[in-house]
């Protein structure tokens, strides 16, 4: 894992600079032209996004380490503005310059006040995304994931619901107490690689015992394990999605949950890999209690955003598993369903928000029978269900498959009480897949058929064009992705690989150097 090609048209950095050069411009437009904020932000964020496609276009699939680098002196003792891609953050870097503008174009309707300040909040959390994704210097990475809080707070404090402050201080503490330790790790790491670089590869050289991994793994899993979130940390997530504005619950969901497990598979797992392999079964055993957990809560939901919040906690749990299964198909199915989830997620959010535009409610029991005025509408929330519950031919049915495929291959090479483990845990994770479509087709037939009981829904309108469009585009995605994957997993093959290889590679190297002194004339095969 190393450096394969460096940039000559600095392509990452026009796709991180455009959003905030477009925060700028919104800076110097009067507060009273909300036209125009909505105007600069989509053109911005959809400058990112053309950036974005000739990154895809010139990443080269057969190079397993980081294309288009750019390097840069940024600061002293050995802090550089290094950004770099391969097959771990592509997929998900194109997630979010997809996702962010039609994001933004979905709040047209939706935000009336203070349009200036949301769109540069949204800009900023956008550049902050791609930032955290991008970069290869630790302290870039801290840099980015830090900044990311502070547009994410304003969005929830400003423009969320009537408990929306409680919601927004919960998220900023709980995401702040993870990351102090995660900064901790990293300036030790600075230390013990003899203080003369934060770079990413330079710390995946760095020399570490068991016992370093285990507090370092602990300090970073910690920051990660809020920000996916993974159970028992999952608690600010729900209040988090329910007071958000919609765009905000689309974002959270959709790209900034991916922070997390994205730490974990560029971070966690190969910076310490004893301790990841020590921690791995554990996180495993919690990632299924949340895929059981987060479905029957979801299933006990009256609110149609409290049930995708914490279908969310399921959904994640599931990217964790396979991820720590640390198989070929495992983790490519969690790169996979990364994005599998910031498509279906942030869409149900979205049909949710033309909802609850119509009607101010989003309880379940304030609908029904509404497929008969909104047709369009019931078509674009049946085809996001079935890519939620991972019907196959979508998107959802491709990533859920790879990590519990790779997840019983580890468990049956692996053998003994360890593989057990493994295959029990297999085997409850996949009744996630049955109890989710139980609880999501459960709230589609109570919203959308059967007979109009409240009067309210015998005329609601149906999706503008303008909703029609940002739907559309992701109905769009469902079936490419689940009908073509491989598209999307020829590029993260040579990354995932040498990935793997690296982790076992110095795992293996760690237990021979451990071993006693081989006796004279003998050697450890």
């Amino acid at each position: 894992m190393g450096i394969e090609t460096r940039a000559i048209t600095p392509f990452l950095t026009m796709t991180l600079v455009l959003p905030l050069l477009g925060a700028l411009l919104l800076a110097m437009i009067p507060a009273d032209r909300a036209r125009a904020h909505r105007a600069v932000s989509l053109v911005a964020s959809l400058g990112a996004f053309l950036a974005s496609l000739s990154i895809w276009v010139n990443f080269n699939p057969a190079l397993a380490g980081f294309q288009l680098v750019e390097d840069h002196a940024w600061m002293a003792f050995g802090a550089r503005y290094t950004v770099g891609v391969d097959g771990i953050n592509l997929l998900l870097v194109m997630l979010t310059t997809v996702l962010t503008p039609l994001t933004i174009l979905s709040t047209f309707g939706a935000i009336q006040k203070r349009t200036r300040e949301f769109h540069i909040a949204m800009l900023v959390l956008e550049t902050s995304m791609l930032g955290t994704l991008l970069a290869m210097d630790m302290l870039l990475f801290f840099f980015f994931w830090e900044i990311m809080l502070v547009p994410m707070y304003l969005i929830i404090g400003i423009w969320g619901g009537e408990r929306r402050i409680y919601a927004a201080v919960k998220f900023f503490l709980y995401t702040t107490i993870g990351s102090v330790l995660m900064f901790v790790g990293i300036i030790y790491l600075y230390i013990q690689g003899g203080s003369t670089s934060f770079a990413y590869l330079d710390a995946l050289k760095t020399g570490l015992d068991l016992q370093q991994q285990f507090w370092l793994f602990a300090a970073f899993g910690l920051a990660f394990a809020i920000k996916v979130p993974l159970f028992p940390f999952h608690t600010w997530l729900p209040d988090a999605h329910v007071e958000a504005p919609t765009a905000g619950s689309v974002i959270l969901a959709g790209v900034l949950l991916k922070m997390g497990t994205y730490g974990f598979l560029r971070f966690a797992i190969p910076l310490f890999p004893d301790a990841a392999g020590t921690f791995g079964m554990p996180i495993m055993l919690l990632a299924v209690i949340g895929i059981v957990y987060g479905s029957f809560v979801a299933w006990a939901q009256d609110d149609i955003k409290k049930l995708v919040a914490y279908s969310s906690v399921a959904h994640l749990g599931f990217v964790m598993l396979g991820m720590f299964a640390l198989t070929a198909e495992a983790v490519q199915g969690s790169i996979l369903q990364m994005v599998n989830h910031g498509v279906s997620t942030g869409g149900l959010f979205l049909l949710v928000g033309v909802l609850y535009e119509r009607r101010h409610t989003r309880l379940i029991a304030a609908y029904g029978g509404i497929a008969k005025p909104m047709k369009v509408f019931a078509f674009f929330m049946v085809v996001i269900t079935l890519s939620s519950i991972g019907l196959p031919g979508t998107n959802g049915f491709v990533g859920e498959f790879l990590i519990l495929a790779g997840t019983f291959r580890e468990a049956l090479s692996t053998g003994g009480d360890a593989g057990t483990a493994m295959l029990v845990m297999g085997i409850v994770a996949s009744t996630g897949v049955v109890l989710g479509a139980i609880y999501m087709l459960t709230m589609v037939r109570k919203v959308l058929f059967g007979p109009i009981t409240h009067a309210e829904n015998a005329n609601l309108p149906d999706v503008t064009f303008r909703e029609g469009f940002v739907l559309g585009t992701l109905v769009v995605l469902v079936f490419w992705i689940g009908i073509f994957p491989n598209v999307f997993l020829s590029r993260t093959t040579a990354s995932v690989g040498a990935l793997i290889d690296t982790c076992k590679g110095r795992t293996v190297l760690h237990r021979l150097a451990d071993l006693p002194a081989a006796p004279d004339g003998e050697v450890y095969r």
